[in-house]
This record gives structure tokens, sequence and C-alpha cells, in this order.
């Protein structure tokens, strides 16, 4: 007599997997660094004095500010360099122009305009091998063409009279850095008028870096020292 086949064993129910406990990556279980927070307002230096972040530490930076940002520049070759800086300073810092103005000057003899205007290939290849400037050939290039441009606009008055023509009415009293602008009407109309006169690398903000620089706007902070100091513009 045949054996009945054994009974199989109901196959076990799978029971649903515990999903995986995320862990936090090693980055995320350190404590993040606390950010430092930036000066808003004029910093008082060990002399007694106001000035802005920027110009409150680096020695240079600050016999700068204390002594010509701001001042009215009224020449057409003080502007004229002063519009080449501003143009070799974009994407890098002040300082740094700063400390190459005199072998700026040298390179671009004086920033004469007469002079700069008939530089060629042979200067270009010059001033591209000269360790001492910002060895940019497209702002070389620019300033060449706003020497030229600077020439032909004395038949219109001069560069002097056209930059200083766009002084506004009133000017920013900022009381920290956040409230300074960058731009403003006067500096977008100002560069409108370079552009269609040949002038290039003379963009709004670029043209707000050149008339704060220059006393056609003050943009002290109320409580630096330099604030009204330029003769243009009262204190208040």
């Amino acid at each position: 007599m045949k054996k009945a086949p054994a009974a199989k064993k109901p196959a076990a129910k799978k029971t649903a997997s515990k999903p995986a406990v995320k862990t936090a990556p090693a980055a995320a279980k350190k404590t993040a660094r606390p950010i430092r927070p930036q000066p808003l307002d004029a910093i008082i230096g060990a002399d007694g004095l106001a000035r802005p972040p920027w110009a409150a530490v680096d020695p240079l930076l600050k016999h700068y500010y204390d002594t010509e940002w701001g001042m009215p520049v009224r020449d057409e070759r003080g502007l004229f360099e002063r519009l080449s800086l501003e143009a070799f300073q974009s994407g890098l810092s002040w300082a740094t122009i700063l400390r190459k103005r005199d072998a700026f000057r040298d390179a671009f003899a004086g920033f004469d305009p007469d002079v700069v205007a008939t530089f060629g290939e042979k200067d270009i290849e010059r001033l591209l091998a000269d360790e001492r400037i910002v060895r940019n050939r497209a702002k070389i290039l620019a300033t060449i063409t706003n020497a030229v441009a600077t020439i032909r606009l004395r038949e219109d008055g001069g560069l002097a009279a056209l930059i200083w023509s766009f002084q506004p009415h009133a000017t920013p009293a900022p009381r920290t850095i956040a409230e300074i602008p960058t731009t403003s009407d006067e500096s977008v109309a100002l560069s409108k008028a370079l552009r269609k006169r040949g002038f290039v690398f003379v963009g709004p903000t670029t043209m707000h870096a050149l008339m704060e620089a220059t006393g056609i706007v003050d943009t002290h902070l109320v409580d630096s020292h330099r604030r009204g100091s330029s003769g243009v513009w009262p204190r208040d």
C-alpha cells in the first residue's frame, strides 16, 4: 500500500521589510561654522575718525579715502585718467589698481589723451608685456579708443563738461553700506551719452563709481569725517 505523500508546509508569509533608517551625512553632523557678520556702518579708527569698511584697514586705501576719493576732478586729463582706471578696475579690486597707478601713468604717458590716441600695435605689445600694469588687451584697446573719443569731444564742449553735466540735483545720504547705490539714473544717462560719442567700457556701474570718486555725487556715509568735504555738496 502506497503511503500518502507528506503534506507540504505552507509557505511562510513575507513580511514587509522596515525601511532603512537614513543616517545624516557626516558633513551635516559637523557644527556649521558661524558666518561672520559684515560691518555695515562706518568704522571708528584709532585716530577717532569714521570711515567705511573698505577704507578702514589698508593704509593705502585709508590715505586715498582721506585725501582724494570724492574730491572734485574737473580737468580733461584728470577725468580721462579716472575713466581709464575705472575701466581697468572692472572685475578687480580698487586696491589693485591704486597700487599700480604710478605704473599706469608711466605706461600711458601720464594719461595724456593726445599721446594715448596715437598708440599703435607696438605700443599695445609693449603694454601687454608690462608686468607692472593690468595686461588686458580689451582694456588697453578701450583706453586708446577713449583717448580718440576724448579728443573728438573737444568740438562739443569737452569731456569734463559732458561728465559734470550729469551731476544730480541731490546726492544720496547713506547711513550704512547697504544704502549706498551702485548705479543711478544719472550714471545710466552718462553711460549712454559716452557710448553715443564712441567711448567703451563705460557701463552705468563704472560711471557711478567715477561720479563718486570725482565728487559729482557724495556717497560718503553720513557718519564719515569726509562727508561734505568736497565743497560740492553740504554735509547734511
